[in-house]
């Protein structure tokens, strides 16, 4: 998957030439509200024609293969697909192998350096017993490789619109966590409407987990949790009226999204969270945290204090921390999830918590301003396609900030009021997929479904095989 930067005189045409694909593939894969008018500054994700081909209408599975040359089978099982009748037009298929036709004087070694497919997995997909024997116009078989990771997705939609979109996104899932259950005083837990939700991550193989918050009229509770994590006769009660709600509802694990922890309740909370691994490790169950993004150990602050990184690292199967929020609706015009900011976190993180148990927090979304900035007014949240809209409509050229790797723009609304705008597109998602990649980590976790933003999923399916 290429991604190309929309410059001055640019057409949609003129960049399809020049990357020798149909338009309609750029189109639909970015899914253009009108492919004739581009915004200078966006970014636009170009499959490689060899490899990529974007579901265009009409198109069924068995019609790709056969274009392609590819059995429907490698095809189902490559892309990961659970129900092969269903595809969507802009949906990215990745081709398990192509064809690479020798030229004179390559070699095998070349071949394999250029592709970065490890030469083995070349001999042997082409059944080539010495790899000096190749000849020009030979045609050689490239499996097409990537990584492996896991991918949660938070989600705070539970009607049948957000059924939906699970049924349709689910194939890039590992876990699907609607949010949320919260905690009562009593031990108790509240309830929720998800099970369409749950219905849907069974249909695409993605395992469910009950989030549990001390969420509560609006805000995170200290005192609530505080409450729970002060008696043991109360954790005893949660502990029993999760496994309760879980069994009920089909759950697979528990995340644990403890907020605004008093400092004082620091090891309660680590005494509760071993406490309830002791509990549903036995019957199968996960159990994860959320972790607020610190960069050392005794960070103050009500958010940071009482969130143990070493402490959950040994405890719980894995960690989310979230590494977003910098660009806060009610603070300053930012970047959301600054990528130099992130590292920082990270930077921290891994020497205290095991590279495989860290899944990296990444935003799906964005946040216009109103500038100059005024203390106490809030940023509205945008969608990446929302964004993109805002700039074509009032004419603005998109930048983008090499230090937060991360597209903004400003613009003047029919009022006269300025306006900043700091989002995500291609650029930013692979600068953060790099980084999961960089640091060795688990996976990735998205804050929030809900945002229209086809460039992630396609890049993120252009370049990993999700564990399901």
């Amino acid at each position: 998957m290429n991604i190309y930067v929309v410059k001055s005189g640019d057409s949609l045409w003129s960049i399809a030439q020049r990357y020798g694909v149909d338009v309609n593939q750029i189109s639909y894969g970015n899914q253009l509200k009108n492919p004739n008018i581009l915004v200078i500054g966006q970014s636009l994700l170009i499959p490689e024609p060899l490899k990529e081909y974007i579901v265009q209408p009409g198109d069924t599975l068995y019609s790709i293969s056969q274009k392609y040359n590819i059995s429907l089978k490698e095809l189902i099982d490559f892309n990961q697909i659970s129900d092969p009748a269903m595809l969507f037009v802009g949906q990215l298929i990745v081709m398990p192998s192509f064809i690479h036709r020798v030229k004179s004087g390559e070699y095998l070694y070349t071949i394999s350096y250029n592709y970065k497919v490890p030469l083995q997995e070349i001999l042997n997909a082409n059944s080539i017993a010495n790899p000096s024997l190749i000849y020009p116009n030979q045609q050689i078989r490239i499996p097409n490789t990537k990584l492996t990771t896991e991918v949660n997705a938070y989600i705070t939609r539970t009607d049948s619109e957000g059924a939906a979109e699970v049924n349709g996104l689910g194939s890039y899932f590992t876990y699907l966590t609607p949010f949320t259950y919260s905690i009562t005083k009593d031990g108790s837990v509240t309830e929720l409407n998800d099970s369409a939700l749950i219905s849907a991550s069974y249909n695409q193989n993605v395992d469910p987990l009950l989030v549990l918050t001390n969420f509560t009229g609006g805000k995170f509770d200290s005192d609530l949790v505080a409450t729970i994590l002060r008696s043991e006769s109360l954790q005893n009660t949660l502990i029993s009226s999760i496994v309760k709600k879980m069994e009920m509802k089909g759950y697979k694990g528990v995340n644990f999204d403890f907020e605004y922890v008093y400092p004082e309740d620091r090891e309660n909370y680590n005494t509760f969270l071993r406490k309830t691994v002791a509990a549903l490790k036995p019957k199968g169950y996960s159990v994860s945290t959320a972790l607020a993004p610190k960069i050392k150990a005794d960070q103050k602050g009500l958010l940071y204090e009482a969130h143990d990184y070493k402490a959950h690292g040994e405890i719980v199967d894995f960690v989310v921390i979230m590494t977003y929020e910098w660009g806060w609706a009610g603070g300053k015009p930012w970047a959301i999830a600054p990528i130099n900011e992130v590292k920082k976190v990270l930077d921290y993180a891994v020497t205290v918590i095991p590279r495989n148990k860290i899944m990296m927090g990444a935003p799906l979304y964005g946040r216009d301003w109103k500038v100059p900035w005024v203390d106490g007014t809030f940023a509205k949240t945008v969608s990446p396609q929302g964004a993109l809209d805002l700039a074509s409509k009032y004419g603005v050229r998109i930048q983008y900030n090499d230090v937060y790797q991360s597209p903004y723009f400003t613009y003047w609304d029919e009022t006269g009021q300025k306006h900043e705008v700091w989002f995500e597109d291609a650029r930013s998602m692979l600068a953060k997929q790099k980084t999961v990649d960089e640091y060795r980590l688990r996976g990735l976790s998205y804050w929030v479904l809900g945002s229209a933003f086809p460039q992630n999923w396609m890049l993120q399916h252009s370049r990993y095989r999700v564990v399901k």
